[in-house]
């Protein structure tokens, strides 16, 4: 037998005996697909999309499944992506957040219904800021709306909060609409909500993650402000031709957007969070319980004033820092990410013990989300068009 023969031949071995022993990923509707057709899907769709690099785990039965990184971490230098590799998180740190939110509802510290200036001995505007900006809240001084706002408004994105301050003609913060009355994503709602909880417990935001869930769990290579030690290894965000952002380091702290994760480390927040590990399974399933209804056309966008039934059917709404979905097999808690250069998007399916974390730093992979979500896991309810997940062979 010849040397290529004999590999041949160890090859077809070891691909029968996963196949034999149960060994492929299974999909929710139990078809199943095997490591290497995933691999060379992925590659597929990646050079297909023009996406730099991607992160990727599989969930089977609760637990990580299949986890692989593939493309550069930087395009100029060729540098790999590896699991242990940092990413910036963008919105994914909703997601974490929200767990530690619902650790402090556990422990009777917080009441989802309580209007949350009532925790202050002083107005929330009367504290002087001592970050650039996120903890300003002069704007409210005259601005009553803002006293009816509790943690679940901030949790389920009714605040009336815009997204952000910046995002508005003047940058002044404002209510815009009635607390608790209409979904409206808001990354401002979870700062303030995370500012009050800093007043009440004393304690930096970065603290209060680092004791209750990065410790805990030996997520060792996140954080919600940038450390040296992620100089090591980190991937630079590219744009839609390839060419690299600068690296953002001098992010302060916020609930909502500034997580600095690894795949590996985002793995294991996830097991925990449908292994029960951080929550009781009670409090799990209450953060995956719908608490508002979304009929708009799409997340963002004007399109996000307007109303439609298209997501009618998978119940689309929101839970408690999660987006949620309903399939035949049971909810769908999905969070997403979006930054310059950075792409990300999670959803499991925790009945079904199935789930998938898509990590990118290519702002092109978005793009490839709905035929990957398809093909590793066979999620065919997540609502792309809302998402603006625009297929890259559907795109003009």
């Amino acid at each position: 037998m010849s040397i290529n023969n004999f590999y041949f031949t160890i090859i077809l071995i070891c691909y029968f005996a996963s196949v034999s022993f149960g060994q492929n990923i299974v999909r929710l509707d139990k078809t199943e697909i095997t490591a290497i057709e995933l691999d060379h899907k992925i590659d597929k769709l990646m050079k297909a999309a023009n996406v730099q690099g991607l992160a990727v785990t599989v969930f089977n039965n609760n637990k990580s499944f299949y986890k692989k990184s593939f493309g550069y971490k930087n395009l100029r230098t060729k540098e790999p992506i590896k699991n242990e590799t940092n990413f910036y998180g963008a919105s994914l740190s909703k997601a974490v957040f929200a767990v530690l939110v619902m650790q402090l509802v556990e422990k009777g510290i917080l009441d989802l219904d309580k209007p949350l200036q009532e925790y202050l001995p002083k107005p929330i505007y009367d504290y002087k800021p001592t970050k650039r900006w996120h903890d300003n809240y002069q704007d409210l001084k005259d601005d009553s709306s803002y006293l009816k706002i509790t943690a679940r408004m901030c949790l389920d994105h009714t605040t009336g909060f815009p997204n952000w301050r910046w995002d508005e003609p003047d940058q002044k913060l404002r209510v815009k609409a009635i607390p608790g009355y209409r979904y409206s994503y808001s990354g401002e709602g979870l700062v303030y909500l995370q500012v009050v909880l800093e007043h009440l417990l004393n304690k930096p935001l970065e603290q209060m993650m680092q004791e209750n869930i990065f410790s805990p769990l030996k997520m060792n290579h996140s954080s919600y402000t940038w450390q040296p030690q992620f100089e090591k290894d980190y991937c630079l965000g590219h744009n839609t031709t390839g060419e690299t952002y600068e690296k953002d380091k001098d992010n302060e702290a916020r609930a909502a957007s500034t997580l600095e994760t690894t795949l590996n480390d985002y793995t294991l927040f996830t097991e925990a969070v449908l292994g029960n590990k951080l929550l009781k399974k009670s409090t799990t399933e209450a953060m995956f319980t719908q608490q508002i209804k979304i009929r708009s056309i799409a997340q963002f966008g004007p399109l996000r004033l307007k109303d439609s039934d298209a997501n009618d059917g998978i119940e689309l709404g929101y839970g408690l820092g999660w987006v949620l979905l309903k399939s035949p097999y049971g909810t769908g808690a999905f969070k997403e990410g979006h930054g310059d250069g950075f792409q990300h998007y999670s959803i499991i399916f925790p009945q079904a013990g199935t789930g998938i974390i898509i990590m990118s730093n290519s702002d092109n992979a978005e793009s490839i989300f709905k035929e990957l979500l398809e093909t590793a896991i066979g999620d065919i309810y997540t609502p792309w068009k809302w998402e603006n997940y625009i297929p890259y062979n559907q795109k003009e």
